[in-house]
């Protein structure tokens, strides 16, 4: 198994964009009892790979509940990138 926040970024390689909540469900069966698979944590890692390049936003809106959604996606370079260093 991965590190979670490998599998975050690895996810990101397999969809065209995602928000925090979409990471969560995708990796709800295999990172279920982690405590980092929360959302506040989730946006973390997220935020921190766009800082780092891998990851830019595409869009945002808000869900049901009124909270704001950013959605990601991992861009050619920042792909290229995650999937050389994480198999």
């Amino acid at each position: 198994m991965k590190p979670l926040n490998y599998a975050i970024l690895k996810y990101f390689t397999t969809v065209k964009e995602a928000c925090a909540d979409d990471v969560i469900e995708a990796l709800e069966d295999q990172y279920g009892k982690f405590k980092a698979l929360r959302k506040p944590s989730v946006i973390e890692a997220i935020m921190t790979a766009e800082a780092n390049g891998l990851l830019e936003e595409t869009r945002f809106n808000l869900d049901k509940q009124g909270e704001l959604r950013v959605y990601y996606h991992a861009h050619k370079e920042g792909a290229d990138t995650i999937n050389a260093y994480i198999k």
